[in-house]
């Protein structure tokens, strides 16, 4: 009886076939695509791909292009065929579809697929010569290949190579190759892995993955913003938008996934890829042309290199308490490892342009929050002063919400406040505007109190992006240049905060309070004291700040933080001083990453410092142009100059760079920077030079080989170092010793041994360049915290 009723829909979809065949007769021949699934009858494939691939099969058959799909793994043939059958059985019925006519078409997706074991070269080979015997047999004219790597980064590479040396289609036909993230952990890692992919398949071919991308929210930023361009144009600015939040919240821990999550976390799993894209389409310039992908990577290129430098100062990272334990179970740790992967962040980020220079970009995602939620939010100034009547609409927040989907609202939408403006229809087919509201509030707004539009049909993110990769679209894909370019800028942040121990945080509802965070100037930090201790690294002597003697000078010691506090309050009285008698302060920094606490903690919390009479100068600096971010100048204006308020004609940066060449002698640059200092500074005495020490006990870009004999008076000269860059140019002892005040900034314990040293030398020793450093009239403090004083 069964095979009878097998028999019966079997004839049936053959007839539905030919049926179809005599309709689309006039209709050319498309060519035939072979789609592989790498990874076929894991987790991803198994909750979102073969899904999408049946949606792509049932809006494409009939128009053209036969099908036949390939689920791969390494179980053998019969394993894998049960378990490959299994998933397609489950498969939903596109909405599109009635229950007969996914039935006839589903059971037809089911005849075209097969399982085939892909774990050597010769499995992709034999795979090879099963695609082109079928395209024999049925006389049928290839069109593409598309393989899909549901698989772990780490066997890209070699599945590439397989692919590449087995497996690519003739040349007349395309190759389309699918990656899903992660690609690579850092900068590093992603350009060694793009080396490996590029040396085997072209970039054309190389279609990487971000499904947020396929989110239609998403995908609808751009023509949003296209389709509102006159509302939009004069109040896209910093003029008018108050700050920025992208926000991914989870419930869901992360178990089941630590092997992979314990050695990415949550920056690396969905800040650098996933909210970073959707801040770029808010963010970057608007494209002549919407499809024109070219132009839109070349945008999103120029955006992220627009990023300002950031690193642990403009972050916070926690973890939910039941973290750790399962990271032990699942990493079969002993009970005394410790991992310090954040499953929560909370990063400020800032752009250097004029159009949106000082709007801070609150970027947050977590794992056991207390709800599922995802959106990105545009918060504008408030310009209404409203005496009563507070919840008349020109009185509540004007905002724009890219709303992704799940918390209160349930579906993806984008809305706008009706006290902003009335926003065009971003596509009239495929979306709609919604006009029923349920009583719920969206970010601190009753429903009523915006216009929405959201899709008329939802559609799974890839279903969407499968569809692209089909008809080899890829502007909804990240290119190499961009993922780059992303992680150039994340990873500097990364590497600093690897040794940050994340704030612990119990999960759900119950985390209060404890994960707000906010912005103090330009840093950022937890807005409460946390009630949960991370790690008790052991009793530390509570010190304050305390003052002695150092090789016959007085000597400042404190914990790091108080000790750098304590030299800028120094730094403000000097300061203060020198403007009262002479008009102006004249300040000479050193590079190297001594100064670099001090240069934050000026820019930051140091607001009644009188910038506007400083200035500032510099005590050495690298050959290099100050572009470029082994530049002492370029560390001085990124971490301080582009967040005060100083004249243009107050920042004196060495002339390292002359005609074209890098400190040439006969270019004059250390007699040109002497002159200037003679010009501004009366007697070329600094009022204040800041100086670091090196482990060898240089100071300045003065080295224990530096000639001085013949430069007695001279203030500037060229050095060399023993590092690269080699080439430096230097205040001299001369210059240095003519000061009113020299404070020398030491910390770290990696200092300490020279700070040990030093306090045995009497006088100068020509091993040690700091000793020579002695004012004649001025004052000489040393500022040394207690890591590199104790030890």
């Amino acid at each position: 009886m069964l095979r009878i009723k097998w028999e019966l829909l079997l004839m049936a979809v053959i007839c539905w076939q030919r049926v179809h065949t005599d309709n689309h007769e006039a209709k050319k021949s498309l060519g035939h695509v072979t789609v592989v699934v790498v990874g076929g009858t894991g987790d991803l494939a198994r909750k979102y791909l073969w899904q999408g691939f049946f949606q792509l099969y049932s809006d494409q058959v009939g128009k053209g292009h036969t099908f036949s799909f390939y689920g791969g793994g390494l179980s053998p043939t019969e394993k894998g065929t049960s378990v490959l059958f299994e998933i397609l059985k489950e498969l939903a019925c596109p909405l599109e579809l009635s229950a007969e006519r996914c039935a006839l078409v589903k059971d037809q997706f089911l005849h075209l697929s097969k399982y085939h074991q892909l774990k050597t070269s010769e499995d992709y080979e034999k795979l090879n010569q099963q695609i082109k015997q079928q395209l024999e047999q049925e006389g049928m004219v290839e069109a593409g290949r598309l393989f899909y790597l549901s698989v772990p980064a780490f066997a890209y590479a070699d599945i590439a190579e397989k692919i590449n040396n087995t497996s690519r289609p003739p040349s007349d036909a395309w190759l389309r190759v699918v990656l899903e993230k992660p690609f690579g952990h850092d900068l590093y890692s992603a350009q060694a892995l793009d080396k490996k992919l590029s040396g085997q398949l072209k970039e054309e071919e190389m279609y990487r993955i971000d499904h947020y991308l396929g989110k239609q929210v998403v995908s609808k930023i751009l023509p949003f913003r296209k389709e509102n361009k006159k509302l939009l144009d004069p109040i896209w600015n910093k003029h008018h938008i108050e700050r920025i939040e992208i926000v991914l919240k989870e419930t869901l821990d992360a178990k089941g996934r630590i092997q992979f999550y314990d050695q990415y976390g949550v920056i690396r799993d969905v800040i650098q890829n996933h909210l970073t894209e959707v801040m770029t389409l808010m963010l970057m310039n608007f494209p002549a042309n919407l499809s024109n992908s070219k132009e839109i990577l070349q945008n999103k290129l120029n955006f992220l290199a627009s990023l300002q430098y950031a690193d642990n100062s403009n972050a916070v990272v926690g973890q939910y308490q039941a973290y750790n334990g399962e990271v032990q179970e699942e990493l079969n740790k002993t009970k005394d490892h410790f991992s310090m992967t954040p499953t929560f962040a909370g990063v400020v980020i800032h752009v250097d342009s004029t159009q949106y220079e000082g709007i801070p970009i609150f970027m947050t995602s977590g794992k056991a929050l207390d709800e599922r939620v995802s959106y990105a939010r545009v918060l504008f100034k408030s310009d209404v002063f409203c005496v009563q009547d507070p919840n008349n609409v020109q009185c509540k927040s004007k905002q724009i919400v890219f709303y992704l989907g799940h918390g209160n609202l349930q579906y993806p939408a984008i809305l706008v406040s009706k006290n902003l403006f009335k926003p065009e229809l971003v596509n009239s087919g495929d979306w709609k505007e919604v006009t029923e509201y349920k009583d719920i509030n969206v970010l601190g707004l009753s429903l009523s109190d915006y216009y929405i539009q959201s899709p008329v049909t939802p559609r799974e993110a890839y279903c969407e992006l499968i569809s692209h990769v089909f008809f080899g679209r890829k502007d909804n894909f990240i290119s190499a240049e961009g993922l780059l370019a992303s992680w150039a800028f994340w990873t500097p942040l990364l590497e600093s905060l690897s040794q940050v121990f994340p704030r612990v945080y119990p999960g759900g509802v119950a985390n209060g309070n404890l994960l707000n965070f906010q912005l103090r100037g330009h840093e950022v930090a937890y807005s409460h004291e946390a009630v949960v201790n991370v790690i008790n690294p052991g009793a530390e002597d509570n010190f304050q700040v305390m003052q002695g003697k150092y090789r016959s000078s007085e000597m400042i010691s404190a914990w790091a933080q108080e000790l750098v506090e304590r030299l800028a309050s120094d730094l403000l009285l000097a300061a203060e001083e020198a403007i009262r008698e002479e008009g102006q302060f004249h300040l000479a920094l050193s590079g190297g990453s001594s100064p670099v606490a001090l240069l934050r903690a000026l820019a930051i919390n140091l607001y009644t410092f009188p910038w506007r009479n400083t200035h500032i100068w510099q005590v050495d600096e690298r050959c290099v142009p100050h572009t470029e971010s082994g530049s002492n100048f370029r560390s001085i204006h990124d971490l301080l100059l582009q967040h005060i308020r100083i004249p243009y004609f107050n920042i004196h940066p060495m002339p390292v760079h002359l005609t074209q060449r890098l400190c040439v002698e006969e270019d004059g640059g250390p007699t040109l920077y002497e002159k200037e200092i003679t010009k501004h500074i009366n007697g070329s005495s600094f009022h204040y030079i800041l100086l670091g020490v090196g482990q060898d006990g240089h100071t300045a870009s003065l080295f224990q080989d530096t000639k001085l004999e013949n430069d007695d008076e001279r203030l500037v000269i060229l050095t060399e170092s023993p590092i690269k860059p080699h080439q430096r140019m230097s205040l001299t002892f001369t210059a240095i010793n003519k000061a009113r005040r020299v404070g020398v900034l030491i910390m770290g314990k990696n200092k300490h041994e020279l700070v040990s040293q030093l306090s045995r030398i009497k006088g100068e020793s020509p091993k040690y360049p700091i000793t020579k450093v002695q004012p004649k009239s001025g004052t000489l403090i040393w500022y040394i915290d207690y890591d590199a004083l104790l030890g």
